[in-house]
């Protein structure tokens, strides 16, 4: 398994390395050279359209739907694209919004249309059945026929997001001052969960009397309700509150601000991309502890970018952790202490070695707790 680059670049050569990494017997290593094994013909640069469909939180979000919109308008950029007619995107304003802004950018002779989020699954699987040419790629989850199995025109992008909580559990952990921290999801999900799991074990590890306060907003796009669930959290003692909740989770920054320019000692922990900005006020200072970053920029950029090259990855899915450096802690690194920067360095080891199994879903959370006893 080729490894995901350091150098997160968008060079062709980057765009094979990291699009050859895939999930375990479902993905295959492509051709560099989209060689004589590639299903599909190269398309000319400057021929090529992709485009992608947001989620409600919108290319705005300072998230999860922004980290990808980048990732698109790197590789459009890089590879002389237009933005409007060779690179696009299509804005959700709700959930019933999904199917015919897909729809529509298949029917326009988009080369590849991406679909950003887990909440875009059965729409993802409607277009795919109904035109079998059209070329796909969704981003969190797994999307599978009657029979289980993926689809030939879907390419399936997901992340380890569980072994990056971890890491940002560990800190969390290690700078609570009263042993109180807490967890804002946007939707229940099995994928928010390995946020939720990960992060509470990676707490657990270095601080087995930490309490960790859990709310679900229901909801990605709605920053008062993050503002009201991290004012409960912090008035019940929790200093230190990671979120895995898109825009919900822009209320969580607004609560967090609100009380450190009231001098409380309070913390935010950001989620997709580097947040350490979001937390800012004042003279530079940031409520932002760290944040867990995921690339989901640099995973559409390379995707798209292979597609071009006629290797596109239908029927796959490619699951990039730690090990290909796509998810970890943010560069931002001004308020973590030396003592977690180096704890977090040896459990990312202990994590890539196997010697941790990181919890993904709720009961392996409570196998991983019996084994630290």
């Amino acid at each position: 398994m080729k490894k995901w680059l350091r150098t997160l670049s968008l060079s062709v050569a980057a765009a094979v390395a990291l699009a050859a990494c895939g999930s375990g017997d479902t993905a295959e290593e492509t051709p560099a050279d989209g060689g004589d094994d590639s299903s599909e013909e190269a398309v000319e640069a400057g021929d090529f359209k992709v485009a992608m469909v947001t989620d409600v939180g919108g290319i705005d979000d300072k998230s999860f739907n922004q980290s990808a919109w980048e990732g698109l308008s790197a590789f459009g950029e890089e590879v002389g694209l237009e933005e409007g007619t060779g690179y696009r995107y299509l804005q959700s304003q709700t959930m019933d919004d999904f199917e015919p802004n897909l729809r529509n950018l298949v029917r326009e002779d988009a080369d590849l249309v991406w679909g950003i989020g887990f909440l875009m699954e059965d729409a993802i699987r409607t277009i795919a059945e109904q035109v079998e040419d059209a070329q796909l790629a969704i981003v969190d989850t797994v999307v599978l026929d009657a029979e289980e199995n993926t689809y030939d025109n879907i390419a399936n992008v997901t992340f380890k997001e569980h072994e990056g909580s971890f890491l940002v559990g560990v800190i969390a952990g290690l700078q609570t001052e009263g042993d109180k921290v807490g967890f804002i999801g946007g939707v229940e999900s099995g994928l928010i969960k390995k946020f939720e799991n990960g992060f509470k074990a990676g707490v657990k590890a270095v601080n087995p009397d930490a309490e960790i306060l859990v709310q679900y907003a229901e909801s990605f796009n709605d920053a008062s309700r993050g503002s009201q669930i991290a004012n409960t959290m912090y008035s019940q003692g929790a200093d230190i509150i990671y979120h895995a909740a898109g825009g919900t989770g822009n209320g969580l920054f607004t609560e967090a601000i609100n009380r450190a320019r009231n001098g409380e000692n309070v913390w935010a922990i950001g989620v997709d991309r580097d947040q350490h900005e979001e937390g800012e006020y004042g003279d530079d200072q940031s409520v932002t502890l760290t944040s867990m970053v995921k690339r989901v920029d640099t995973a559409v950029a390379i995707v798209s970018e292979q597609t071009m090259n006629g290797d596109f990855p239908g029927g796959e899915i490619l699951e990039y952790g730690l090990e290909e450096d796509a998810v970890g802690i943010a560069p931002s690194t001004d308020n973590v202490s030396e003592e977690a920067l180096s704890a977090v360095e040896d459990y990312k080891g202990q994590i890539q070695s196997g010697d941790i199994s990181v919890p993904q879903t709720d009961d392996e959370y409570e196998e991983y707790l019996n084994g630290l006893e």
